[in-house]
């Protein structure tokens, strides 16, 4: 049986990858990444193959590596991680009121003896929030919660109160579409359930 590598140490990602029924090992990409697209979704394309194929490098065959990636965007700007607790209010007070869209790419390098299959793919899921005002805003910020989360906050967090409405795939704005990944390794003959 091939091994799988989650490529990422995001802990919502192992999270994921654990409830669907998926035995794994977490192995991180240990390399700076570089943006080099410019649209959301291909960045975290980009990104994603990035991760995957640093770890792949250092693996023999017999593996499943994925990598993944994700970002917030709000009227064509990109909002990552905030650098500081000043950065992840003004993102929210970006936010609060409006509808943004949640980008989360995925690369799977499948490795055998025989050959080297690459697939990469990402999704969109649009978030809106409710009205928020900043004394909600820095209070949540003071928790600490949205200083490692592209954006500024997490969905399953108590940030969530103020989601409106959200269209598409819940999991991806956690940081991982997981039934995406599942289909598309479907394709490819692979079940991931399987897979030890």
């Amino acid at each position: 049986m091939r091994q799988i590598i989650l490529a990422s140490s995001s802990p919502r990602r192992r999270e994921l990858l654990e409830k669907a029924g998926v035995h794994f090992q977490v192995m991180p990409s240990q390399e700076e990444e570089h943006i080099e697209k410019k649209e959301p979704a291909q960045i975290v394309e980009n990104l994603s193959w990035q991760k995957a194929a640093s770890v792949a490098s250092k693996t023999g065959q017999d593996v499943i590596v994925i990598g993944s990636d994700t970002l917030v965007a709000y009227e064509g700007r990109v909002l990552g991680k905030p650098r500081d607790a000043e950065e992840a209010v003004e993102t929210l007070k970006l936010l609060q009121g409006n509808t943004h869209q949640v980008y989360t790419g995925v690369t799977v390098i499948v490795r055998d003896k025989e050959e080297e299959i690459t697939k990469t793919f990402s999704r969109r899921t649009d978030v809106t929030f409710y009205p928020v005002d900043e004394k909600e805003i820095r209070d949540y910020v003071a928790t600490g919660d949205p200083m490692d989360k592209a954006g500024s906050y997490d969905i399953r967090g108590d940030f969530s109160v103020y989601i409106k409405e959200i269209y598409g795939d819940y999991n991806n704005v956690v940081g991982l579409p997981v039934s995406m990944l599942f289909w598309e390794m479907k394709q490819l003959g692979i079940n991931l359930r399987g897979e030890k």
